[in-house]
């Protein structure tokens, strides 16, 4: 079985690939990444020796590239994680994300066609939903939930989610969409809420929060998110999408409050800042489809979560580091610039 993840050198998609290739040894996974800002090689590091990966520095929207590896590895499975995901970026800069989320998706399924795959698998998000008020919490986003994008981002993805949706009827191409929540865990890009605030905080530097920090999120830990995907490019049915929520809803501020506390630093470093524009109040997820028909349920509990999270940060300081110093995006030319 060789499986070609897109995206594979950004957060869930390196962490999907560490899971894989534990649970399944004898796979061949193929990792293909444009390496643009989020995208961290050294990320990979701990497998880029292993005689059943490979890396490929590739863009999704390279027809011609993309064909070629194709051709090249015959995949079985492609699961695509590639998307630029940052909202506050997709508000400054709109073409990009089309390009790539939209753009790219297309380009990889055309290759699907052309050269034939059992499992294509858009990896989506739950903000193509829009949001809830947060006086209803009785209210979840199902599978059945009409879209609603608020950003540039989340349009996108659901342009993605929708095209995949049409190729599936058709060209009966064999797709599988899921939409999470928020993830969370170790190789977490610093800009995000929770590696920014444990970064800032072990700095003594602001704890930026947009607004009054109510929004909620519901926080699935990404280990879990993995063995969800994991489960559905296997067992899930075609042409379905499947939800994937934590059932861990916490407000920003609490979060923010909660890492304060684990790294006795004092609340007085948490700064109010202005709102983003159309900024969603609440995200929360019913994964009672992917239960019922694979059994999927989160394992792991926010409280749990966290205090992984905090700790795998305080053991790789230098990974984060190097980040927020801009020599990561060095790392690929010091590794493979004489290759």
């Amino acid at each position: 079985m060789t499986i070609i993840v897109t995206g594979g050198a950004g957060f869930i998609g390196s962490n999907f690939i560490f899971y894989m290739l534990k649970k399944h040894p004898d796979y061949r996974i193929v990792c293909l990444d444009k390496l643009t800002y989020a995208g961290n090689l050294s990320t990979l590091a701990p497998v880029m020796n292993e005689p059943n990966f490979r890396f490929v520095k590739m863009d999704i929207c390279d027809r011609q590239a993309v064909y070629g590896l194709f051709e090249e590895e015959k995949p079985d499975i492609v699961v695509n994680f590639a998307a630029e995901s940052h909202v506050d970026r997709s508000i400054e800069s709109p073409e990009i994300f089309l390009q790539t989320n939209i753009l790219g998706t297309a380009v990889l399924m055309d290759a699907c066609r052309k050269y034939g795959i059992t499992r294509y698998h858009q990896v989506s998000t739950d903000e193509v939903y829009g949001d809830l008020p947060l006086d209803r919490p009785d209210l979840f986003f199902t599978e059945e939930t009409p879209i609603h994008t608020s950003s540039p981002y989340s349009s996108s993805k659901a342009s993605a989610d929708l095209l995949c949706l049409a190729y599936h009827r058709t060209y009966d191409l064999p797709v599988s969409i899921s939409r999470c929540s928020n993830n969370y865990g170790p190789y977490h890009f610093p800009e995000k809420l929770i590696p920014l605030m444990i970064v800032n905080a072990l700095h003594d530097k602001p704890l930026p929060v947009y607004g009054q920090g109510l929004n909620v999120r519901d926080w699935l830990y990404v280990e879990d998110h993995c063995k969800a995907i994991d489960l559905v490019i296997h067992d899930g049915r075609i042409g379905e999408v499947y939800n994937i929520g934590g059932h861990n809803e916490m407000a920003n501020i609490d979060i923010v409050k909660l890492i304060c506390r684990k790294l006795n630093k004092p609340e007085s470093l948490i700064t109010y800042v202005t709102d983003r524009k159309g900024h969603d109040m609440r995200y929360a997820i019913d994964p009672t489809k992917i239960h019922n028909e694979l059994g999927w349920l989160p394992e792991t509990k926010f409280a749990e979560g966290i205090d992984l999270t905090i700790d795998w940060y305080l053991s790789h300081e230098s990974w984060w580091e190097e980040i927020i110093s801009g020599d990561y995006q060095n790392y690929y030319q010091r590794m493979y610039g004489g290759r």
